[in-house]
C-alpha cells in the first residue's frame, strides 16, 4: 500500500494538482471523462536521477511537469520529433509529445495520434482551430487543454506534427480483461489508478482504464501501456453492435480505416466512449462529424461501454 502511495503521489505532480472542485458530473458516464480527485497530496522526489527498462538513458527531473520538455525513453522507437512535438512553444501550445507521448501512443486522457491519416489530423486540428469540437464534461483538464492549443497552435505547426504521428505505425497499447469487479480506485492525472485499498467494487456498466505499471506511466515511459477493465460480455455484444451497423463502411472491415477516415482497432476505450458521447449532444460537430449522427443518435450507454470494448480489444 505504501508503494502505491508513493507512485499515486509521483503522479499528482507529473499531470498537475489532484484539486478541483468536487462538482458534480455533468455526463451520464462520468468514468469516461476522470475528473482528478480533490484532495490526494502531491509529493515527488524530484533533482534525482530516473531511469526506465529497456532504455539507456537517463533523466534529472528538475520541474517535474514541464509541459515542453517531455522526457523521450525511447528514442529509436520513433522518427526524429519536430520541435512541435518534442519542445511545443510557450506559453500555450504544450509539446505534442507531452501529452500524446513522443511515439503518438497517447494515455486515456486524451486520443492515440500514432498511425492516424495525416488528413484527419488536419481536419481535427482545424475543426479546434474553428471551436467545432469540446468536452461534454467541462470539468475535464485534458480537453479544455486541447482546445487552447488547438485555437492557437498555427497551420504549419499542426501540418508538421501530423505529418510525423501519421509516419508512426500503431502498437497494441490497451489489454483489454472483462470481470464482474475492480479494485477501489481514485483519479489522478485525469486516469483512474488503484486506490491502494483492500476495498473490491463492482464495475458496473463502466470502464475502468488503468495503468499497467504506474510508476512507468508517471515517468512518461512509452513502452508502458495500459489495462482496460470492461464488464464480462461487452466485448461480445460490442462486436455485434459493431458488425451489425455500417461502422466497416467507413472504417474498414477490421476497423483499421480507410483513407482519411480513422483507424479505431486497439485505441483507448476512454477515448472512443467520449467521442461517441461527444458526437450524440453535439458537442464534436466538425466537418466529418455528420457522417457519424446516424451511427451514434439511438446509442445507450451500454451500447457505447460495449463498442467501446470491442473496438479496444482488437489489434490494431
Amino acid at each position: 500500500m505504501l508503494r502505491q502511495k508513493v507512485f499515486l503521489m509521483l503522479l499528482c505532480f507529473f499531470c498537475g494538482s489532484s484539486s478541483v472542485s468536487a462538482q458534480e458530473p455533468n455526463t451520464p458516464m462520468p468514468w469516461a471523462y476522470a475528473i482528478n480527485t480533490p484532495g490526494v497530496e502531491i509529493d515527488f522526489a524530484f533533482n534525482v536521477p530516473r531511469t526506465v527498462p529497456d532504455s539507456t538513458v537517463e533523466f534529472v527531473f528538475t520541474n517535474p511537469r514541464n509541459l515542453y520538455q517531455p522526457p523521450d525513453w525511447h528514442p529509436q522507437d520513433h522518427p526524429v520529433m519536430p520541435s512541435i512535438v518534442a519542445n511545443g512553444r510557450e506559453p500555450v501550445v504544450f509539446a505534442c509529445g507531452y501529452c500524446h507521448l513522443p511515439n503518438g501512443q497517447g494515455r486515456p486522457e486524451n486520443a492515440s495520434l500514432a498511425g492516424l491519416p495525416k488528413e484527419y489530423i488536419l481536419q481535427q486540428m482545424a475543426d479546434w482551430r474553428a471551436g467545432l469540437r469540446r468536452s461534454s464534461e467541462p470539468l475535464h483538464g485534458p480537453a479544455s487543454n486541447m482546445q487552447a492549443i488547438g485555437a492557437n497552435a498555427t497551420p504549419e505547426e499542426a501540418e508538421a506534427a501530423a505529418e510525423y504521428f501519421s509516419s508512426i505505425t500503431s502498437k497494441p497499447w490497451i489489454r483489454v480483461v472483462e470481470t464482474d469487479t475492480v479494485p477501489e480506485t481514485v483519479v489522478a492525472g485525469w486516469m483512474y489508478v488503484d486506490a491502494g485499498s483492500d476495498v473490491i467494487e463492482t464495475i458496473g456498466n463502466r470502464i475502468l482504464e488503468m495503468p499497467e505499471d504506474l510508476e512507468r506511466t508517471e515517468l512518461r515511459d512509452d513502452r508502458s501501456g495500459f489495462i482496460a477493465y470492461v464488464p464480462i460480455g461487452s466485448v461480445n455484444s460490442g462486436e455485434m453492435l459493431v458488425q451489425s451497423g455500417a461502422c466497416a463502411t467507413c472504417h474498414g472491415v477490421n476497423m483499421k480505416g480507410l483513407g482519411p477516415i480513422p483507424p479505431l482497432a486497439g485505441r483507448s476505450p476512454s477515448y472512443i466512449a467520449r467521442q461517441l458521447y461527444d458526437m450524440q449532444v453535439g458537442n464534436r460537430r466538425g466537418l466529418w462529424s455528420p457522417l457519424m449522427l446516424s451511427a451514434v443518435e439511438n446509442l445507450s450507454i451500454e451500447d457505447m461501454v460495449d463498442i467501446a470494448a470491442y473496438l479496444s480489444s482488437l489489434e490494431p
